[in-house]
């Protein structure tokens, strides 16, 4: 008998490894608009979604995954891809719905990545506050950023909103919230702009005056995470946002409890790959929480959206006096569905949508996709270098968990597109 149950176990494996990719996907596929949709998993730590920049439809596509996910489990934490204090003030958007202040974090926000700074992406966080605001008391999403520091402007205006100013008679305070209240400059952390001169001034004056300041500060493990992430941008810091990512993830996460509530993460996809690209390769994000066990693979769910006849919002354009002048779209390069630039078999995906927004399973019982084949993370370039070597040998469920074909998307237009 147990003879017997061996070989239809194994009969069974077998027909499972048998299929093709495109049966494969057919039946682990799902329509993301489809409104009574419950994500096929639960029960993770930490689910990412990342896609190419720039896309109306991304922006869609995430809320759509969002619905998806809360249908079967509480997302405590809503992750963006910016740093502790621009989420703060998106976290209060959400309790206020102040559509100025949104525009302004919008802006700001996209200093990481100019192509979110985009009027889909305004338009995705006054609905993301509308489902937020459907929710129970004790199951609404709080928005928490780990991400390096993209401006100065709403650190330095936390800083402020921390401190009982009265009690600190400060030459560099007073600096702060000049600038702060005045608002011309850039606020730009990249160079040696006169708003790091500002905060160069004040946290030595912080530091120097400590005692003082620890009397006014209302809320000192927040006061204290922001101090260190500025002093990181003083370093040369263009080799540093994935350690701070994961460094502040690891800070915050006892604070906010992090092991046992979930979070859903929006990045950029490659933070989301769950194994390095080859031996050698660069450790994003969620390879650091795995390689350093800090969850289990299992515990970590990358989400990754590739584009296909759809369009992306490329360049800001600005006059010789720095003025918003106008922008550019691409359609060809840049959304990885190109004949010089595309992800290996993401004609499977193609081949097997049920809709503009598909949301595909890679990662299900006996899935072909842990073949040894870096379907839709090897990279098809004719005219440069790609990573195919690199990846060579290795499975697509290595890296990801889910794809999502996005179809027929127009281009994001910039925040600087939008009529008051």
């Amino acid at each position: 008998m147990k003879l017997y149950f061996f070989y239809c176990a194994f009969f069974i494996l077998m027909l499972g490894f048998g299929q093709t990719k495109q049966e494969y996907l057919q039946k682990n596929c799902y329509d993301l608009h489809n409104e009574t949709l419950q994500f096929p998993q639960k029960g993770f730590k930490i689910l990412g979604f990342g896609a190419y920049h720039g896309s109306v439809k991304t922006e869609t596509t995430e809320l759509n995954l969002l619905q998806s996910l809360q249908r079967t489990q509480t997302i405590s934490y809503y992750l963006p891809e910016t740093d502790f204090s621009i989420a703060h003030y998106f976290d209060q958007f959400l309790q206020t719905g102040d559509t100025i202040l949104l525009k302004d974090l919008i802006i700001h926000y996209g200093a990481i990545v100019p192509q979110e700074r985009s009027i889909p992406v305004y338009e995705k966080w006054k609905k993301l506050k509308r489902i937020n605001d459907q929710l129970p008391k004790n199951k609404k999403m709080k928005v928490v950023g780990i991400d390096l520091l993209a401006t100065y402007k709403y650190t330095s205006k936390h800083l402020i909103d921390l401190l009982d100013t009265p009690q600190i008679q400060s030459k560099a305070l007073k600096e702060l919230q000049q600038m702060v209240q005045l608002d011309t400059t850039d606020y730009s952390p990249r160079y040696d702009s006169y708003a790091k001169g500002v905060l160069k001034r004040f946290v030595a004056d912080a530091e120097a005056n400590s005692e003082t300041y620890k009397k006014a500060i209302t809320d000192e493990a927040s006061w204290n995470h922001i101090i260190k992430n500025i002093k990181i941008t003083f370093t040369d810091f263009s080799r540093l946002r994935e350690p701070t990512i994961y460094q502040n993830y690891l800070d915050l996460s006892e604070r906010y409890d992090f092991k046992n509530k979930t979070q859903f993460l929006r990045i950029g996809f490659s933070h989301l790959e769950k194994s390095r690209e080859g031996k050698k390769g660069y450790p994003y994000f969620f390879t650091r929480l795995i390689e350093n066990k800090i969850y289990k693979k299992e515990d970590v769910i990358a989400v990754i959206g590739y584009l296909t006849n759809s369009e992306v919002l490329w360049d800001e354009l600005y006059d010789e006096q720095g003025k918003y002048k106008g922008f550019t779209t691409e359609a060809g390069f840049g959304i990885g569905d190109y004949e010089k630039e595309y992800f290996r078999g993401i004609d499977n995906l193609k081949n097997t949508k049920i809709s503009d927004q598909t949301l595909f399973r890679l990662n299900a019982k006996n899935t072909p996709y842990s073949d040894n084949m870096p379907d839709l993370i090897d990279v098809i370039m004719t005219d440069s270098k790609s990573n195919s070597e690199a990846v060579k040998g290795m499975s697509t469920t290595d890296f990801v968990d889910y794809a999502i074909l996005i179809s027929d998307s127009k281009a994001s237009k910039p925040i600087f597109e939008l009529k008051d």
